[in-house]
């Protein structure tokens, strides 16, 4: 009798197991489509007349970016395997601090490199005049259009990671 109070009940799990599926899939689709929106983002405008390129490799916060959605790609893709083995059996609350400790690692990397990409993004768009650095998005507006994009869609996989943060913690709490 103590052991079936350890779990919780049958559509209970279903329910948590089918919010963690949909929200892995849904980060994962996010990652990937900001991931390969920075990747492809190049723009080559005439500036002062000089030709001038602006790619996401020319920039170490937005490699970050790239690199940090890739890995959470690659992580989630793992975590989610790791969910639907998991699925068939009730799970150790030791398992699911495993699983909730991958959700908080990769948070944190996506968030650092949301974080790292909106601020020269922001520099990118409105400039700084106290260190003189002029704003580029007038001159490059294809490239910060696409540059916007894929920060958003990366940010809908961080909030995807904050909610399954609270449910994974939830469940190794149990």
């Amino acid at each position: 009798m103590a052991n079936a109070a350890a779990y919780p009940p049958l559509a209970s799990r279903k329910l948590i197991f089918s919010i963690q599926i949909m929200l892995r899939i849904i980060a994962i689709i996010g990652s990937a489509v900001a991931a390969f929106l920075m990747i492809t983002n190049n723009d080559t405008e005439i500036v002062y007349g000089i030709q001038a390129d602006a790619r996401y490799s020319y920039d170490s916060s937005f490699r970050f970016f790239v690199l940090g959605n890739f890995m959470a790609v690659g992580v989630t893709i793992l975590s989610l395997l790791l969910i639907l083995v998991l699925a068939c059996k009730p799970i150790q609350p030791n398992c699911y601090f495993f699983i909730f400790f991958l959700d908080l690692v990769m948070g944190y990397v996506l968030v650092a490199g949301c974080a790292a990409a909106t601020a020269i993004g922001l520099l990118g768009k409105y400039g700084n005049e106290h260190t003189g650095w002029m704003a580029i998005c007038n001159n490059f507006d294809k490239f910060c259009s696409r540059t916007t994009n894929a920060i958003a869609t990366s940010y809908l996989s961080v909030i995807c990671y904050v909610i399954l943060i609270l449910v994974t913690a939830n469940e190794s709490r149990n």
